[in-house]
């Protein structure tokens, strides 16, 4: 598992490239029948990235859970919330068999024990997209289509930010402890995410890049919003963005994203706003 440290806003302004990449850029995300798990410290969300392909892959492989977590099982004071960006897949949790199509999403309580995934065809693997934050209360596991989703169309063709927020695991949709999850789109000729842009002090996010084409990029910005940076991300990339950074990119072509929140509270709005010319 890969640990990341909560980096002061102080210390990130004085970072290079490198090293503004290692501590909050998350790559390399899907291997064959393995666990990718990134542990964040910033209130402690956890980015995995499960790619079954011959096996049936348990949550915790490759994971000292006592170890990391201080718990009997991964899920015992946690909640997660499951994206599939692949092919047909199903996850199984506590006995109970969940199919998954593209961009179908789960809901996992608190206290499941035993989770484990798998994929219907080896030669087009499921690509599961987990992130976990504590939680202090159990919910309902939930199976989410994509027709489940609240929609919310926002920007316009003019400014090159027409998109769509799909809301998934929210409080309009379930009722969940503190994880709230989402895929936008970007309609074609679109390229801009959260822009306008904003920050939120009371919740930090993750998020992820797909369907973007190979030999394309997101220039994902973050940092104070008068001390701005850059970080440049492929396929299936992941960024941290912690409660104090501004989190919106530029892509060379329109692409999806799934945004992942966890704090405070879970009011979408919940945000502080920032116009493009007050950035720096």
């Amino acid at each position: 598992m890969d640990i990341r440290y909560s980096a002061s806003p102080n210390d990130v302004k004085r970072y290079t490239t490198e090293e503004l990449r290692k501590e909050f850029l998350i790559t390399d995300l899907y291997e064959p029948d393995t666990v990718k798990a990134t542990y964040s410290h910033v209130d402690r969300m956890v980015i995995m990235g499960i790619m079954p392909v011959h096996e049936v892959v348990p949550i915790d492989k490759g994971i000292d859970v006592w170890h990391n977590f201080g718990t009997n099982f991964f899920l015992e004071r946690r909640e997660a919330g499951i994206f599939n960006l692949g092919g047909p897949g199903t996850i199984e949790c506590d006995g109970t068999v969940f199919e998954l199509g593209y961009e179908d999403c789960l809901y996992i309580a608190m206290g499941t024990k035993s989770v484990s995934f798998s994929s219907k065809d080896s030669a087009n693997p499921a690509r599961f997209y987990l992130a976990s934050t504590p939680a202090h209360r159990a919910c309902k596991t939930t199976f989410l289509s994509f027709a489940d989703a609240n929609k919310r169309p926002l920007g316009s063709e003019a400014s090159s930010n027409k998109r769509v927020i799909n809301q998934f695991i929210h409080p309009e949709v379930l009722d969940t402890c503190q994880l709230s999850m989402g895929l936008t789109q970007l309609a074609p000729g679109s390229v801009w995410n959260s822009m306008p842009c904003h920050t939120h002090e009371r919740r930090m996010e993750v998020y992820t890049y797909f369907e973007l084409p190979d030999d394309n990029v997101v220039m994902h910005f973050m940092g104070q919003p008068t001390q701005t940076r850059d970080i440049v991300m492929q396929n299936f990339d992941a960024v941290i963005s912690p409660s104090w950074s501004i989190h919106c990119g530029c892509g060379t072509t329109n692409y999806t994203f799934i945004w992942a929140m966890g704090g405070e509270n879970q009011a979408f709005d919940d945000m502080d706003n920032l116009r493009p010319n007050e950035l720096r």
